[in-house]
């Protein structure tokens, strides 16, 4: 990541208007992490163009060896990226509270109504539209790596399908902690970047 992406956008918004932003993002976060993960990734990248698709990628990656919840480390970096410190400020208060209101709220109801064949069926139609939406923001991360791999030539392209093979086989065959995979995978990212600039000074 360039330090360009960590500089606040020039026409970055008012803290209120961040707190409406996060806020609705918090009430639509039905659904799982992957529905708010995509919220934010529209939010951030589509409508209000915060980001690009390769710097949510980016801080997708970085959210991924932070300790704790993903998402508000996610969070965490966008608010710090439009607005600093009360950008990280607004933004966590706007996700989380409607999102921890409604969602004691509908634990609560759940826990009177879980039994009936009703409830039980609308979860069962759930389950696939949050698949869905996974599958679509999976590939909305995946295109700036693609798009990146194969401008910089067929032997990245090449390595990044090895890496995201060599995740999934050793999540699914060998199972260690995603922590140790991603500081394996960037050890060989580094590596190998320090190979071909070896390479290109002595070309």
């Amino acid at each position: 990541m360039t330090t360009e992406a960590l500089t606040p956008s020039p026409s970055a918004p008012s803290l209120l208007s961040l707190l409406r932003v996060w806020f609705g993002i918090g009430l639509q976060s039905f659904g799982g992490g992957a529905v708010t993960r995509y919220l934010i990734w529209q939010a951030s990248v589509e409508r209000h163009g915060w980001l690009t698709d390769a710097e949510f990628t980016d801080y997708w990656a970085i959210a991924q060896i932070a300790p704790g919840i993903n998402l508000l480390a996610l969070t965490v970096l966008i608010g710090w990226r439009v607005a600093r410190a009360g950008g990280v400020a607004v933004c966590l208060l706007g996700l989380l509270l409607p999102s921890v209101a409604i969602t004691i709220a509908l634990t609560v109801i759940y826990a009177q109504v879980r039994g009936l064949a009703g409830v039980q069926s609308a979860l069962r139609g759930i389950i696939p539209a949050t698949v869905g939406i996974s599958a679509l923001l999976l590939w909305r991360l995946a295109a700036p790596l693609y798009a990146d791999s194969r401008r910089e030539g067929r032997a990245s392209l090449i390595l990044s399908g090895v890496g995201v093979g060599a995740a999934i086989v050793l999540s699914i065959y060998q199972p260690i902690p995603i922590f140790v995979t991603l500081i394996l995978a960037g050890m060989v990212g580094a590596l190998t970047h320090w190979l071909w600039a070896r390479g290109a000074r002595r070309g």
